[in-house]
């Protein structure tokens, strides 16, 4: 699936099932919750937190990658609902990213000594 796809899929899912987008305002807070949602997994797989009793993550949650890719298709999911209702093209917004990134970082990361 390419972005234009999935910006498409999102659309048609929210004007039928959905009814129609949250405000934006709206999307943009349960974006900042699914980054939560996928930070505090992160912090309990990677860091140095636990889950808490009765907190893991069963099986039948996040099948097909775990909890980790439920989480970030969740985030790309709402990502994806603010593009499509504030008019942004992800692809072209990609696209125009990697260009910034290929003239300011093209030698950056290569002399970073913390990256050696």
């Amino acid at each position: 699936m390419t972005i234009q796809e999935a910006q498409q899929q999102v659309d048609g899912w929210i004007k039928t099932v959905g009814v129609r987008y949250f405000s934006e305002l709206t999307n943009m807070t349960i974006l900042t919750e699914e980054v939560g949602e996928l930070a505090r997994h992160m912090a309990r797989m990677y860091g140095d937190q636990s889950y808490k009793p009765g907190e893991k993550p069963t099986a039948a949650e996040g099948v097909g990658g775990g909890p980790l890719a439920d989480e970030m298709a969740d985030v790309l999911w709402v990502l994806i609902c603010l593009a499509n209702q504030t008019g942004v093209n992800l692809t072209e917004a990609l696209e125009k990213n990697f260009e910034k990134k290929n003239i300011r970082d093209a030698e950056r990361h290569k002399s970073n000594e913390k990256l050696l």
